[in-house]
């Protein structure tokens, strides 16, 4: 009997030492999270920085209608996403573009962008459902925003000024984009620096 009761004890015993175990694990994620919050996708070395003006372009689209790019007083931001039909992750990111396009529509204005063969874009805009989407090929388009590899974004606000650009690889980082027009900065790299920087100011 006295076994027993022992065998409960200690089977409760690390039963709690388990949940506490867990508590802690889980306190210490959401410290990560919060010092690594994705505010911003990330940056490469940039040609245009956030603050810039973005270049004022006009262009055709894939339909033939003139695509603007850029300028001041335009009445909602404007994202460009610089994809490619070759790109598996710029696939995956498919699904989070149609979201935003639906969810930020109020205020975003979504132009997708690449270069290389017509014929392979029109298939990619047919097979994908992109072609409520403004879809510019221009090799000019990326030379001006500096883009060398993708899928890359770039916000531009209504005054035509860059407010966040990046690598986007997931959901999270193209929505980050958002985050950090609102949160003044343009990339995870200048975020983790301003909280470096208010952290060592406390001190």
């Amino acid at each position: 009997m006295s076994f027993v009761i022992a065998s409960q004890v200690l089977l409760w015993v690390g039963f709690g030492t388990l949940a506490l175990i867990c508590a802690a694990l889980a306190r210490q994620v959401g410290v990560l999270h919060q010092r690594l919050a994705p505010v911003g996708a990330l940056a490469l070395t940039q040609r245009l920085k956030v603050g810039d003006p973005a270049p004022e372009m006009r262009l055709s689209g894939l339909d033939g209608s003139l695509v603007s790019i850029g300028g001041r007083g335009r009445p909602k931001s404007q994202l460009l996403l610089f994809l490619s039909p070759d790109c598996v992750i710029c696939e995956t990111l498919l699904p989070a573009i149609r979201s935003a396009g639906t969810a930020e529509r109020d205020w975003l204005e979504i132009v997708l962008a690449s270069d290389g063969e017509l014929e392979k874009h029109l298939e990619f805009v047919r097979e994908r459902g992109l072609a409520k989407y403004p879809y510019v090929v221009s090799e000019q388009l990326g030379r001006g925003f500096g883009v060398s590899k993708v899928p890359y974004a770039v916000l531009i606000d209504e005054s035509g000024i860059v407010a966040a650009a990046g690598l986007v690889n997931s959901r999270e980082q193209l929505e980050s984009l958002f985050v950090a027009k609102q949160h003044g900065v343009g990339n995870i790299q200048e975020f983790l620096k301003k909280r470096q920087t208010r952290t060592s100011s406390a001190e």
